[in-house]
């Protein structure tokens, strides 16, 4: 290898880039691609709707629920939060009609969550954050990746969760929330590569 190219490797790695760049699925499926809403179900009460390419809600609570069930994959998603926004990307779903951190796995996206520990970047009751990534206020984006019992995530190509294990939920579906609270949750675009 030649030096400067490792001098270029050295310079993206301690800026964080190599991670970023490893973490990005190719070849993978658009769940959404800012056309329409045909890859999902509406559950709740959340006013979703597409607003110039913009998968976003903001009233109401509720998920937009894959119609299709995945069991090994690296999920990428292009999302924006308000500051008091209350979302998540819910994986491995066994319950399609109800979609919650009981039945499923909760990526967070919550910069005011209560207990930052599961706050943004966290998998609720599984994987801590700390410290915790902020959200709100810009385009994100989140990555997951879950095969067999382990899951990784990364926001803007930091990884917040690294080799979590549970083996309770093998396949199920992908949901985008809109929680409780008060602002505006978008979605731009959702891609998922098989593993």
């Amino acid at each position: 290898m030649h030096r400067r190219t490792l001098l270029t490797l050295g310079l993206c790695a301690s800026a964080g880039l190599v991670s970023a760049a490893l973490a990005q699925p190719t070849g993978g499926e658009a769940l959404f691609d800012g056309r329409d809403l045909d890859a999902w179900t509406a559950l709740g009460d959340a006013n979703w709707r597409i607003v110039d390419g913009v998968a976003q809600a903001d009233t109401g609570v509720g998920h937009l629920v894959s119609k299709e069930t995945f069991a090994n994959f690296h999920l990428r998603a292009e999302v924006w939060i308000d500051p008091q926004a209350n979302s998540g990307v819910f994986i491995r779903a066994a319950n399609p009609g109800e979609v919650n951190a009981q039945n499923a796995y909760e990526v967070n996206l919550f910069d005011e969550r209560p207990d930052p520990t599961y706050g943004t970047g966290a998998i609720v009751d599984l994987a801590k954050v700390d410290p915790m990534p902020r959200a709100a206020g810009k385009w994100n984006v989140l990555e997951i990746r879950a095969q067999g019992d382990r899951f990784d995530v990364w926001l803007n190509g930091v990884q917040t969760v690294n080799g979590a294990r549970d083996a309770k939920r093998a396949s199920g579906r992908i949901s985008l929330q809109r929680g409780a609270g008060m602002g505006v949750v978008k979605f731009r675009k959702v891609d998922v590569r098989p593993l």
